[in-house]
């Protein structure tokens, strides 16, 4: 048995400010194994994309504290120096970023910004030769050509092609995907996925997939951690987590997926908004939006209960939830 790729314990990451501690994320665990895809989902201001880039102290702001234990590939994340977490980034754990629009450098060649990565980690005999075989690798046309073109003079679709081979330049251990299809149409998205887990299998990646979209989960991940207001609620196989959610919340997230074979006048969503992690509630942290939310929700936080082998969840009444 291997240890785990990532390995993330006790996490919390919380600032200062004048309105108090903000628990922006408040005690998660998170385990990704080699080979595998693990999915982190959640609406906007749960804490996942903060999460991601907490795993390479990439977390910046006023008060900030980061406590608990975060391992990649075996190293003490929270204990390396500054030049040592430069030798990890982009070597054994890589990041695609939301937007590449906004991560591309609009004034570099993409062939010089993917010869950068591939110099600050690797010894090659010919960097260009490298630069051509990874554009090919992710499907970019004539790149012997396209590598001296800038960001703005490819689609969104190649951009995040270009993001990609970036991030395997070095073949990492741990790809963090932040939702790496926003904005792009169905059919990239489904590119570019084919194109992961291809890859995946080629190098034996971990991938950690952040998202709010269930039906990418669905497609590619193995398990799911659901996240809201910076704790994990609900975490298993993603079958089961999502054939039998054990969680309201869960089971909202779901209901609120459109279906194609069920007509409806309105779209059904959560009511109510995710608190600001300054002023969390008493108890449960979605008993506010909680359409079964009791007394004992109001007044005490519930802990982490197993529903089945691999599967817990956060709630007091989960049994009535299935």
């Amino acid at each position: 048995m291997t240890s785990p790729v990532l390995n993330v314990s006790g996490l919390k990451i919380h600032f200062s400010s004048g309105e108090g501690v903000i628990r922006a994320v408040d005690g998660i665990d998170l385990v990704v194994n080699e080979n595998e895809t693990v999915a982190l989902v959640g609406e906007s201001g749960c804490g996942k994309s903060l999460t991601s880039l907490a795993l390479a102290r990439l977390v910046s702001g006023p008060g900030l504290s980061i406590t608990g234990r975060i391992q990649v590939a075996g190293s003490d994340i929270l204990g390396l120096s500054e030049p040592e977490l430069r030798k990890l980034r982009g070597a054994t754990l890589a990041y695609i970023f939301q937007d590449p629009t906004a991560a591309l450098n609009p004034v570099k060649r993409v062939g010089d910004q993917i010869a950068e990565v591939i110099r600050r980690h690797r010894k090659v005999a010919n960097v260009n030769d490298e630069v051509i075989r990874l554009m090919k690798l992710v499907g970019l046309p004539n790149p012997e050509t396209r590598r001296r073109a800038y960001p703005h003079q490819f689609s969104g679709g190649m951009q995040q092609r270009v993001m990609i081979a970036m991030a395997l330049a070095c073949h990492p251990r741990l790809l963090v995907a932040d939702e790496p299809t926003t904005a792009l149409d169905v059919t990239i998205q489904a590119q570019i996925f084919n194109l992961l887990n291809d890859l995946q299998s080629e190098l034996k990646m971990a991938v950690l997939l952040i998202t709010h979209n269930l039906g990418l989960v669905a497609r590619n991940a193995s398990r799911v951690y659901v996240m809201y207001a910076g704790r994990v609620m609900e975490a298993g196989p993603v079958m089961s987590v999502l054939k039998s959610p054990a969680h309201p919340y869960t089971k909202g997230l779901l209901a609120a997926v459109p279906r194609l074979n069920k007509p409806v006048d309105r779209m059904v969503g959560i009511d109510g908004t995710v608190p600001h992690p300054a002023r969390l509630p008493p108890g449960c942290r979605f008993n506010p939006r909680c359409p079964m939310a009791g007394e004992l929700c109001r007044s005490a936080e519930p802990g982490l209960e197993r529903v089945e082998e691999g599967h817990d969840v956060r709630c007091h009444y989960w049994k009535q939830v299935r």
